[in-house]
């Protein structure tokens, strides 16, 4: 096709505003639909000459014009998708960390903490230990009621829980303020 400068003037100054209008009626922004016209014609007039010459010159700058209005639309959708799946993951996250922390149980957690370095500690003492402080906290017994089970004397009852609870408050250091009363002799 051949196509001289002054016709080109001609095409730009008739269809200029025209092909604006399109293409902000799509794009919403007044920048972005000059640069795709002003783009579109000069990509038609580096082109001109690989035309046909049944092209129709304002045709196929509108086409150009739609394709790059429709590429600036989707990636525009492709940007909001995302931005979406990115707010609906933070809302996720958000709500996950919130539920957490109401089923978070802070006693629960101390105790179960606490349960467990209690049990390695009675674990670790001497069986006859072990059993002595068990009697005396678990089944309630007192120091004679032991001492009588056990065919020792009180003082040394006394001795074996002594030294239990020297473990515990050991391994209780950091708990012994909260759980002072459960261990006192």
């Amino acid at each position: 096709m051949t196509f001289e400068l002054h016709t080109f003037d001609k095409l730009y100054k008739t269809y200029r505003q025209g092909f604006i209008r399109f293409a902000r009626s799509y794009v919403r922004d007044d920048d972005v639909a000059e640069d795709f016209v002003t783009d579109s014609m000069i990509y038609f007039w580096e082109n001109r000459c690989s035309l046909s010459d049944e092209t129709s010159p304002p045709a196929y700058i509108l086409t150009i014009i739609k394709t790059r209005c429709l590429n600036y639309l989707e990636h525009l959708q492709t940007r909001s998708d995302v931005s979406e799946a990115l707010r609906k993951h933070a809302e996720w996250e958000l709500s996950t960390r919130i539920a957490s922390l109401k089923a978070c149980d802070p006693e629960e957690l101390f105790s179960s903490e606490i349960l467990e370095i209690v049990t390695e500690t009675l674990r670790r003492l001497p069986a006859k230990t072990r059993e002595i402080f068990l009697l005396s906290r678990e089944d309630n017994l007192s120091c004679k009621e032991i001492a009588s089970r056990m065919k020792i004397s009180d003082k040394g009852v006394e001795f074996h829980i002594s030294k239990a609870l020297k473990s515990l408050r050991i391994a209780l250091k950091d708990y012994l303020s909260c759980f002072i009363f459960f261990f006192s002799f």
